[in-house]
């Protein structure tokens, strides 16, 4: 090192003995200084920058040349730069030395503003008399245990990345494209993707990646088996650690990472409530890449993946039932009210086909029954619309699943297209589920039917039992049953089909009421919509499961058989007798005036005398007022703004025990939901109805109060 301009000619000229004979002393001082490994500095009382090693030049970013006669400060950060100049002077006065291990870790400033942590020894040499300070800098980042800090610390950094991401969006999609960047760049990798699990747990999906190879780009499915390389980490169920893919042997190593260079790799498990749900895979070009550290960050990456793809999951399941709540309170209310306006049809058709006039006129008949099957065709659609609503009257009873699924097998053997195979596998020692047999019978030939649809070409239908302890925690969302107990157990009835499948977005709309994609006049949109009322009035669940192209799998959760009070009876028996005593005295309480006359007109021709008001309060003053003594109370349980009917119902069963009741709805169910305090036994008459079931409904009754 050639002595620079302001270096003092004697520093390296001290005398060292038993040097050989034609040795410098000079020469073997400036080797020392320039050989030396840790930064050296020689700085004078000043604080100006006498001489520099190369050690020192390669820490801080300058060439030596312009090192030497700078002043120190310019090293230190901006921020403590005034203190470093205080504890400098001080030092000055006093100069000790101070050794180099005491960690008194500080930061140095290089060249181009970026900053170093290091440590510092000061070595004094006014002993020797010299004015100079020598200060040994050293990168403390170079210290194991330093760098398993900061690399600690950088991990950190990046898990807290994605848990501001995963807080602030609430688009999956973001998340999982975010992750595999995230990785790369925090282990400095070639390689990261992440594979999520199929429903079937058949198959695992590419979500996405940094660096994909040829055959695993985005969306690419490679089969779940011990011999492929995330089979092998689920079939493990814990991190595996690849340190170098020419010694594997205990999976297949694809060719394609051998051509790329790979040579490393660590993999993680994606689990969700203890269930693997797919894998964190990085891998690296370099041997034994993956250690302890790297092992424990993409543990914790996976976890907080997992949490939020379960959060993402959970809230579009709960926004997915708000939206099916909110239309089903809509079409409950409209069905009510187009019952109403059936009623009204339907009477006075029956009325008109009993009038003598219209009796023998075979073309006035012809009409008014058309118009009659029309208002039954309103009805059942009616019915439906109270279905999805969660309205309808349900009978749970224990019912044999393999029973009615053999049975229904062979019924649709019998009209279905001959090109479609029906297949059927039921769990052995199947429970009953309790749940409405005609109902269910009825959903599950909704679903065949779409099947059917879906498969103009033919495919296979299979039906398929099994037990489960509770609902899917993706279904948590959308149990809104009341009265369901948490821990519950179910089983499971699939149907699936090989057909066209659904795209995502017909997925999410599966089922709402009205929506479908088949061609005019092929359906009303309402099959899978009964399909979901059914299911969640019978406290359970349903889930769909479909891929464009990859045919659809329609899941029912239903309760096991267990001690449960039976639904509310039907209210009529189709052979009841229709018989009502003469001058029967009954209260007619109806809001909707058209309503009204229909049911008086009933009631007159059933030779009934009739006291007909509008509201509970207007019956309840007349009642109290006892003018004349009545013998059933005839009452719709929606009236308007006033007191319901099943309040009025419990007032006069209180007050007045002799008089029979019967309500009457269109919302078919309302009477369990408008009172919980009501009597199960009371019977109820759904609306739209005839003059004979009327006349079926109070015989009933009677005879009950008889």
């Amino acid at each position: 090192m050639a002595d620079t301009p302001g270096t003092p000619p004697f520093l390296f000229d001290l005398p060292i003995q038993g040097l050989p004979s034609g040795v410098e002393e000079g020469s073997v001082f400036r080797s020392l200084f320039i050989a030396y490994p840790d930064s050296l500095l020689l700085v004078d009382q000043s604080g100006r920058i006498m001489l520099a090693n190369p050690s020192a030049a390669a820490l801080l970013g300058y060439p030596v040349e312009e090192l030497v006669g700078l002043n120190v400060d310019v090293l230190v950060p901006d921020s403590i730069r005034p203190r470093h100049a205080s504890y400098r002077e001080a030092y000055g006065r006093a100069p000790r030395a101070r050794p180099m291990g005491t960690h008194m870790e500080l930061v140095a400033k290089r060249k181009d503003g970026s900053e170093v942590m290091v440590e510092i020894a000061l070595s004094p040499l006014q002993s020797h008399g010299l004015p100079f300070v020598v200060a040994a800098i050293r990168d403390i980042g170079a210290y194991p245990r330093v760098k398993q800090a900061l690399q600690r610390a950088r991990y950190s950094e990046h898990l807290a990345q994605l848990g501001r991401l995963a807080v602030d969006t609430r688009d999956l999609r973001v998340v999982l494209e975010h992750v595999p960047e995230l990785i790369t760049t925090a282990l400095q990798v070639e390689v990261a993707v992440v594979w999520l699990l199929e429903a079937n747990r058949l198959e695992f999906r590419v979500a996405s990646g940094v660096g994909l190879l040829a055959g695993e780009e985005v969306g690419t499915r490679l089969p779940n088996r011990p011999d492929t390389p995330p089979g092998f980490v689920l079939s493990q169920g814990r991190p595996v650690v690849v340190p170098d893919y020419s010694l594997e042997h205990r999976f297949a190593v694809p060719q394609v990472y051998l051509d790329a260079g790979l040579v490393s790799a660590l993999a993680v498990p994606l689990s969700d409530r203890g269930r693997v749900i797919g894998m964190l895979s990085v891998r690296s070009k370099e041997s034994r890449r993956f250690g302890d550290e790297e092992v424990r960050f993409l543990e914790s990456l996976s976890n907080l993946l997992a949490t939020s793809l379960q959060r993402v999951q959970t809230e579009e399941a709960l926004n997915h039932a708000q939206r099916l709540e909110s239309v089903g309170q809509l079409t409950g209310g409209i069905a009510h009210d187009f019952n109403n306006l059936l009623t009204v049809i339907q009477g006075n058709l029956q009325v008109l086909e009993e009038m003598p006039a219209l009796a023998q006129d075979s073309y006035a008949q012809q009409l008014l029954g058309a118009a009659t099957r029309a208002t039954r065709r309103g009805a059942e659609l009616t019915g439906k619309l109270l279905a999805f609503s969660r309205r309808q009257l349900l009978q749970p009873s224990a019912v044999d699943t393999q029973g009615l699924l053999h049975s229904l097998a062979d019924m649709l053997r019998r009209t279905l297209d001959q090109r479609i195979r029906i297949e059927i596998d039921t769990a052995p020692d199947c429970p009953p589920v309790m749940a409405d047999p005609g109902q269910l019978e009825s959903a599950l030939l909704n679903i065949a039917i779409n099947a059917r649809d879906a498969m103009p070409e033919g495919g296979t239908l299979r039906f398929r039992t099994e037990v489960c302890g509770a609902l899917p925690a993706a279904l948590l969302g959308e149990r809104d049953a009341p009265g369901i107990d948490a821990a519950a157990r179910f089983v499971a009835i699939s149907i699936a089909d090989s057909g066209t499948g659904m795209s995502e977005d017909v997925k999410e709309r599966a089922f709402e009421p009205f929506f479908t994609t088949k061609e005019a006049g092929r359906g009303t949109g309402l099959g899978l919509s009964t399909v979901y009322g059914f299911v969640n009035q019978s406290r359970g669940a349903v889930a769909i499961d479909s891929k464009a192209g990859q045919g659809t799998t329609v899941t029912l959760y239903l309760p096991q058989q267990q001690d449960a009070r039976p639904a509310l009876a039907p209210a009529m028996d189709a052979h009841a007798d229709e018989t009502v005593p003469a001058g029967l005295r009954v209260m007619l309480v109806e809001d909707d005036a058209e309503v009204r006359k229909v049911v008086q007109t009933f009631l007159a021709t059933l030779g009934c005398e009739v006291v007909a008001v509008a509201t509970g309060e207007q019956a309840l003053s007349l009642l109290d007022a006892g003018a004349e003594p009545l013998d059933l109370l005839l009452s719709d349980i929606a009236l308007g703004a006033g007191m319901r009917g099943t309040r009025l119902a419990a007032e006069v069963q209180r007050r007045f025990p002799q008089l029979a009741v019967l309500l009457m709805s269109g919302f078919s169910s309302e009477l369990l939901d408008a009172d919980r305090e009501v009597p199960q036994s009371w019977e109820l008459l759904r609306k739209p109805y005839t003059r004979s079931e009327l006349a079926q409904a109070m015989a009933k009754v009677l005879a009950g109060r008889a």
